[in-house]
């Protein structure tokens, strides 16, 4: 029989979809991610003993008192065993599986059951979906999806769906044909048929078809796990593929409260909806004799009332909780919580390296999501742009073909370590093997069998294909795949007999630390040179993340590093491999600073004096005090110091500071604008110094009003203005210096009227009169953006009526020396440029309103010399 290329058509086809139709799987993908994302929002929202108390109320509703304090106590378990987000993010799948399921099986086994052609051409495929391995669905749900919580729920809604169409179709055909026969007598219409007599008595059929759709649903975690999908899934995938016992039990016991959970609780929810279940369930109530309140069950009202009352208590705690949460995202807050998915494959430098970046990264204020793939979903994550990057590709022979796939779509960002060297290995009590050449014909001394790691590793092929042709090894030996952990598993059980084992290792590896190996020698070199560890990252990462790229391009690890690092890890054990980076980071101080330098200059990230301490800043919306509010945040933040930042008016922010509530200020116009508050509150302030001067104040026009050009020009014009100065907040100390002083002594008085607003509004009207081309006065100052973005004339006062320029001071609370010694000083030593608080101010602009802070960091990114210089440590 010739071979039929049935795989290649459907490859074929893979392809065609991927090239043509890219566009529907988004938009399947967001639908399915969003609903995923709303449920999990929902139900991990919550504290876990009020989420369980919930549903606790939810089994008292519908089985009765033992039920529910059973089910309070089993998820208490959950979250003992430290898996409640994983065990909620788990059931947010099963849920929005099962309801995708459910919405689709019920109405085809309808269709089916009133249809016989209908029925007959379902039963093949149902077939076919119920027994194809469940793994096959993933494949192309990685392919078309990407990894994450879609390929999961598309494998599951696959593999779920037939009992949900199947139960349908037989509950809606088992119902007496005399009952419908006396239906349609009556003149009962087809659909009310249905609805009426066909489908109540079919629904404990359905809810059994139902339970089965949730049951198989919750089967399919470990597999959801292996795609991506997270929760208890990944837990148990990581456990298998590390043999870590003690993980698998406790995720599956997690798994099995779950499912013990909705199988009950599916099958009592028959009793409430169906009206031969109640019936049944009257019955049984009726019949109790002792312990009648376990057979209590609330009704419908009251259980809601209980799940409205814990939902609202649960939500309000998880709001005063997020409120007060501080952010504390370390000495540089870079990342300002941008989001950075890192993939690994279970070896240990690709955890050793991935979980040494995500504290990194953490510490560097980036929120990070860290997900355990084979090799190919991996790669093909990181191509699809799902995964960021990883830092375990093996180049150029191990990872060879899954580069040579995806590389249109990856960046290389460089080798962090090498060379490598792949080998086989035996223990060193193995006597008479200390070569790939001494193997041959010794087959039987190791069971004719090497014991290899997951059949998708490069080397794996490198051993079939090459080393064993090499050397003469094909026929006498088997490569056994099957995980690194496995395969450490086994030369540990081996060692511990002291029985012959063959396994294939490489370097660095903490296995050579750990037991007395013995690397055999290659004289024919079959395993090729020795490779290098690359960081992999997806095509536009580099703008995506350029800190982060620039911090991957250099990173470098010693073997004595990586090798520590690793060793650091096994000691904390599974689960625990953050703390282990920790522990070896306190033992390497100054390596996240060398990793991961602070944009911003040298030193940008090194600790101040009194950093942990936390300084309240408050400013008015003043442009130059949003800037050097900002600016000085971001620095302080960098040297260790908690910050805080309050938008007030003049009066309540001097007030702040005079009653020690906020601690300083940046925008102190003296010795008249701000003279009125100075007077007020000195004796409680101290003014540390001028930052930027001198400043001045004026009357401004755009320069297409002709004929006015100084402050004595405006006198007689008051018609072409509309009688009106456009001015800012009446706070501000220029707009009593203008009403009392500048209208005075130019005889404007009468003429003019000073409209109180805010500096946005009268920028607002200065923008819009611009547009339009009509004359405008408003109150403005220099410096300010608005010289820069419009061609405007600033009126000369020749009687020199607004005083001389003015300087910007910092002042603070009266105790601030002593309570910040250290950044007394710096801002004692606080300047800038003209042209340095221009380019500030413009860059805030340009940020937009909300973005100051990151607008700032921007700025400090392209002035790397001015935080060193502002905040200096050490010396």
């Amino acid at each position: 029989m010739p071979r039929v290329s049935f795989g290649a058509w459907v490859e074929d086809a893979v392809d065609w979809l991927q090239s043509n139709l890219t566009w529907i799987f988004d938009a399947i993908k967001t639908v399915l991610g969003g609903m995923y994302d709303g449920v999990n929002a929902v139900l991990s929202g919550g504290e876990p003993l009020l989420m369980a108390g919930i549903f606790a109320v939810i089994a008292f509703w519908l089985r009765g008192v033992v039920p529910a304090v059973l089910t309070f106590v089993g998820f208490a378990l959950i979250d003992s065993l430290a898996l409640w987000d994983e065990a909620m993010a788990t059931l947010s799948l099963v849920v929005v599986a099962a309801v995708i399921t459910i919405v689709i099986a019920v109405p085809t086994g309808i269709w089916a059951a009133r249809n016989n052609r209908v029925s007959a051409a379902l039963r093949p495929v149902l077939d076919v979906m119920q027994t194809m391995p469940a793994f096959v669905y993933l494949i192309p749900g990685v392919m078309f999806f990407g990894v994450g919580v879609t390929p999961g729920v598309i494998a599951t809604i696959v593999f779920a769906m037939p009992p949900g169409v199947r139960m349908t179709e037989l509950g809606i055909r088992q119902v007496d044909g005399e009952l419908v026969e006396a239906a349609e007598a009556f003149g009962t219409q087809p659909k009310h048929t249905l609805t009426r007599v066909q489908l109540p008595l079919a629904l404990p059929t359905i809810m059994a078809g139902i339970n089965q759709v949730i049951m198989l649903a919750l089967s399919m975690v470990v597999i959801g796990g292996m795609a991506g999908a997270g929760g208890l899934g990944e837990k148990v995938y990581a456990a298998i593929t590390q043999l870590q016992v003690g993980l698998a039990a406790e995720s599956g016991i997690a798994v099995v409260i779950l499912a013990m959970y909705l199988d009950r609780m599916t099958g009592a929810l028959n009793e409430r909806v169906s009206p031969l279940g109640r019936r049944a369930a009257a019955k049984v109530a009726a019949g109790a004799r002792r312990l009648k309140f376990t057979h209590y069950k609330p009704g419908t009202a009251v259980a809601m009332t209980g799940v409205v009352v814990l939902a609202l208590v649960a939500g309000g705690l998880n709001i005063a909780g997020s409120g007060s949460k501080a952010d504390e995202a370390g000495s540089a807050n870079v990342g300002q919580g941008q989001k950075i998915n890192m993939g690994y494959i279970p070896w240990d430098e690709g955890i050793a390296s991935t979980f040494l970046w995500k504290e990194i990264l953490e510490q560097r204020g980036y929120e990070t999501g860290v997900t355990q793939l084979d090799a190919g979903p991996l790669y093909s994550g990181v191509a699809r742009g799902d995964i960021d990057f990883q830092t375990d590709s093996w180049l150029p022979t191990t990872h060879k073909d899954y580069w040579d796939k995806y590389s249109d779509d990856l960046d290389d960002l460089g080798a962090w370590y090498g060379p490598t060297s792949l080998e086989l290995t035996v223990p060193s009590y193995v006597e008479g093997i200390d070569s790939l050449e001494d193997l041959k014909g010794q087959g039987k001394k190791f069971d004719g069998k090497i014991i290899g790691i997951e059949a998708s590793a490069g080397m794996m092929g490198t051993l079939n294909k090459k080393v064993l042709k090499e050397y003469g090894l094909e026929g006498e030996y088997k490569v056994v795949s099957s995980s690194t952990s496995s395969m450490l598993a086994e030369l540990n059980a081996s060692i511990k007999k002291k029985e012959p084992v063959v396994v294939t290792l490489w370097s660095p590896h903490w296995a050579y630390g750990k037991h007395d190996l013995k690397k055999l020698k290659d004289p024919k070199g079959a395993w090729g040179k020795g490779e290098e560890v690359h960081t992999v990252a997806h095509k536009g990462f580099a703008k995506k993340a350029p800190a982060v790229a620039k911090w991957l391009k250099d990173f470098k690890l010693s073997e004595k590093q990586l090798t520590s690092l690793e060793n650091e890890i096994q000691n904390a054990g599974q689960g625990q491999e953050q703390d282990g980076v920790r522990a070896w980071l306190k033992k390497n101080p100054g390596l996240v600073d060398k990793l991961a330098p602070v944009p911003g200059g040298a030193g940008g990230s090194q600790q101040g004096k009194d950093a942990g301490k936390t300084v309240n800043m408050g400013y008015f919306p003043w442009d130059e005090a949003i800037a050097s509010t900002y600016l000085w945040q971001n620095m302080l933040e960098d040297r260790g110091y908690k910050t805080t930042v309050k938008q007030l008016d003049p009066g309540p922010l001097y007030t702040g500071l005079a009653q020690g509530q906020l601690d300083v200020q940046f925008d102190s116009w003296l010795p008249t604008t701000h003279k009125d508050y100075w007077d007020r509150y000195k004796e409680n302030l101290t003014d540390l110094g001028s930052w930027y001067g001198p400043t001045s104040l004026e009357l401004t026009v755009p320069s297409y009003v002709e004929g006015i050009d100084s402050l004595e020009d405006l006198k007689g014009q008051g018609k072409k203005f509309n009688g009106k100065i456009i001015g800012i907040e009446s706070s501000a100390g220029m707009m009593g210096t203008l009403n009392k002083k500048v209208l005075k002594e130019y005889g404007l008085e009468g003429e003019y009227e000073v409209v109180s607003s805010s500096t946005s509004s009268m920028l607002a009207e200065l923008n819009r009169s611009i547009k339009k081309k009509e004359p405008v006065v408003v109150t403005l100052w220099s410096p300010h953006w608005a010289y820069g973005k419009h061609d405007l004339k600033k009126l000369k006062d020749p009687k020199g009526a607004w005083g001389e320029g003015e300087q910007i001071h910092t002042v603070a609370k009266k105790d601030f020396a002593k309570d910040f010694p250290e950044l007394t000083g710096w801002l004692k030593d606080f300047e800038l440029s003209e042209a340095q608080l221009a380019s500030l101010e413009v860059e805030i602009q340009k940020g937009g309103a909300g973005k100051e802070k990151e607008s700032a960091r921007r700025w400090m990114d392209a002035n790397p010399d001015v935080a060193a210089k502002l905040t200096p440590v050490g010396g």
